[in-house]
């Protein structure tokens, strides 16, 4: 379990870096210059990305079972991972109706993807995990509105309500994949 701390805390402490301390992210790139921090906040990132998947994978035989979900939560859960991938694949390409409506669709994906995974899954390992991506998520979503606030441009523009279908078919598509055979590829764990 502590490989999967360690890399939640690298992982999200990276991703967190311009809400806590903007002016450190700012006096970097500036003594750097912006490629090499690029480079710096990736290669942390992976680091503590790949720490999560190992430790993850470590975690979930040695914690315990904090709570049992309802098979029905089961089911919620797939309907809301559907959401998120649209969600995210509108966050991914140019602005259609729903990336506006939505205002920042890629950390509301996470927002989703985190609660599905937490209404599906008791274990400790999972609620840590996805607890911390929620809670993370929740954080930057309330940064971008203090920065929307304070007059900085962070929301999408809209470009063409053909990127909504795209969003959708790319979402439904990635969606399916994922639920036919990539998660249980990837993550060892079979959806339905």
């Amino acid at each position: 379990m502590t490989l999967l701390v360690l890399g939640i805390v690298i992982f999200l402490g990276m991703h967190l870096v311009r809400v806590v301390a903007p002016g450190l992210r700012a006096r970097v790139i500036e003594g750097v210059g912006k490629g090499p921090w690029m480079g710096l906040y990736a290669l942390i990132s992976l680091v503590g990305l790949g720490l999560i998947i190992y430790g993850f994978g470590q975690a979930r035989g040695e914690t315990g079972v904090l709570y049992n979900p309802p098979v029905f939560l089961k089911h919620i859960a797939l309907l809301l991972m559907l959401l998120a991938f649209i969600s995210l694949a509108a966050g991914f390409l140019p602005a259609g109706r729903i990336a506006v409506a939505l205002k920042h669709p890629q950390i509301l994906a996470i927002k989703i993807w985190a609660l599905a995974h937490l209404l599906a899954n008791g274990e400790t390992s999972s609620v840590l995990l996805f607890g911390s991506f929620l809670a993370w998520a929740v954080i930057l979503r309330i940064s971008l509105k203090r920065r929307e606030r304070a007059g900085e441009r962070v929301l999408p523009m809209f470009k063409s309500a053909r990127n909504d279908v795209l969003a959708v078919v790319v979402g439904l598509a990635a969606y399916l994949l994922f639920v036919w055979r990539l998660h249980e590829l990837l993550i060892g764990v079979q959806p339905l």
